[in-house]
C-alpha cells in the first residue's frame, strides 16, 4: 500500500495524458457487485472490505469521481474533467449496504446502485445458489450427471473452484425457470438450503438513496435478456423500473444489462426498450471507456479484479491507453 502511495502524482501525471478532460475526454466506470468481509477462498477476486477501502483511497487521489447520472450529463456535453471516473455495483447484495457505504461516505465518494428488485427481502440469485452448493457439499465428489456434466471431484480447493466454474457456466443461459429447478432438484438431493441474507431489503435500498447514492434498474429476475422473448423481457425491464419507482418515490435514470455482453447477453432491441421506459444511459460490461461520441446505452466499465493494488492502477491506465 505504502509503494502504491508514492506514486499516486505519477498516476494523476499519466492519467491526465490519457483522460485530459473536455471535448476529449473520457470516462473510466468500475463496476463492483459485492464488498466481502473478508476474502473468500472460493473467490479470491471477489472485493473485500480492505482491499475496497484500499482501492477508494487510490481512486479519490488519483481520479476525479462523479456521480454517474452527473458523469452521463457530462460525456453527453463534452465537459468531463481530467481523469474522470465512476463506481457502480450490480445486484443489490446486502453487503453494499452494510459494507461497501460506510466506506464510500469515509472516502466522500458516490457511486451507482443497480438492483435487481425480484431478489430484495431474503432472495437469492442462482450463482450464489450454487456457490452454496458446492461449498456446503461435504462430499469429495458432486453429482451433476443429470446436467451431462458427470461427477466432478471436490477434493481440493481447486476442484471446488473448477466444478462451481463449470456448474455455474452450465446454468448461466438456461431459461430462468429450468435453472431454478435444476437448483432446487440439486439443493434436496444434497440437503442446502439457499441463503436468505445474501440481499438487500427495502430498507437497505432506501437508506442507500437517502444517503446520496443513486439506484439503477437492473431487470426483476436477472435473466439474460437475449434468452426471453421480447414481450418477457420487456416486462422484466418495466415491472423493475415500476418497483423501484414506488420504493424510492422517483423513478430510476440509468440502468444496466444483466451479465451485460451485447450480442451474447442482451441486443440492440433491448437498448430500445430500455431508452424507451425513460432511462437516459444504460451500462453493459464490455471493457473500455466512455467517450463523447460513445452510445448512451452500451456505456462500456471496468472490472477491478486485481488483488494488488499497484496492478489495479496500472490496468486501469492500461485501460484508458488501450481504448483512446
Amino acid at each position: 500500500m505504502v509503494l502504491a502511495s508514492t506514486t499516486y502524482p505519477l498516476f494523476r501525471c499519466l492519467n491526465s495524458w490519457l483522460s485530459p478532460g473536455g471535448s476529449t475526454g473520457s470516462l473510466s466506470i468500475l463496476i463492483y457487485h459485492r464488498v466481502l468481509p473478508k476474502p473468500d477462498p472460493l473467490f479470491p477476486d471477489e472485493v473485500d472490505a480492505q482491499r475496497f477501502d484500499a482501492q477508494l483511497n487510490l481512486l479519490k487521489n488519483v481520479f476525479h469521481i462523479l456521480p454517474l447520472p452527473e458523469a452521463v450529463e457530462r460525456l453527453k456535453n463534452h465537459v468531463l474533467p481530467p481523469r474522470a471516473a465512476c463506481l457502480t455495483f450490480d445486484d443489490g447484495y446486502a453487503d453494499n449496504a452494510s459494507i461497501a457505504l460506510p466506506l464510500l461516505k469515509k472516502h466522500g465518494v458516490c457511486a451507482t446502485f443497480f438492483v435487481a428488485s425480484g431478489y430484495l427481502n431474503g432472495g437469492c440469485m442462482f450463482n450464489d445458489r450454487a456457490i452454496e452448493l458446492v461449498r456446503q457439499h461435504p462430499a469429495e465428489s458432486i453429482d451433476l450427471r443429470f446436467l451431462e456434466l458427470g461427477s466432478l471431484p471436490l477434493t481440493t480447493l481447486a476442484e471446488r473452484k473448477s466444478a462451481l466454474a463449470i456448474l455455474l457456466q452450465r446454468l448461466k443461459y438456461e431459461a430462468p425457470e429450468v435453472r431454478c429447478d435444476h437448483l432446487h432438484h440439486l439443493e434436496t438431493q444434497l440437503g442446502v438450503t439457499p441463503p436468505s441474507h445474501l440481499m438487500m431489503n427495502d430498507a437497505q435500498v432506501v437508506s442507500l438513496h437517502q444517503a446520496g447514492m443513486s439506484i439503477g434498474g437492473h431487470t426483476v429476475n436477472h435473466p439474460i435478456l437475449t434468452s426471453l422473448p421480447p414481450a418477457i423481457a420487456r416486462r422484466e425491464i418495466e415491472q423493475n423500473h415500476a418497483c423501484l419507482t414506488r420504493l424510492l418515490g422517483s423513478p430510476p435514470v440509468l440502468f444496466a444489462y444483466p451479465n451485460g455482453k451485447f450480442g451474447q447477453d442482451y441486443r440492440q432491441e433491448h437498448a430500445d426498450m430500455v431508452r424507451e421506459m425513460g432511462y437516459s444511459a444504460a451500462l453493459s460490461t464490455e471493457p473500455g471507456i466512455a467517450r463523447g461520441e460513445s452510445d448512451l446505452f452500451h456505456l462500456p466499465r471496468f472490472t477491478p479484479w486485481d488483488r494488488s493494488l499497484l496492478r489495479f492502477s496500472l490496468r486501469l491506465s492500461q485501460n484508458l491507453w488501450t481504448h483512446s
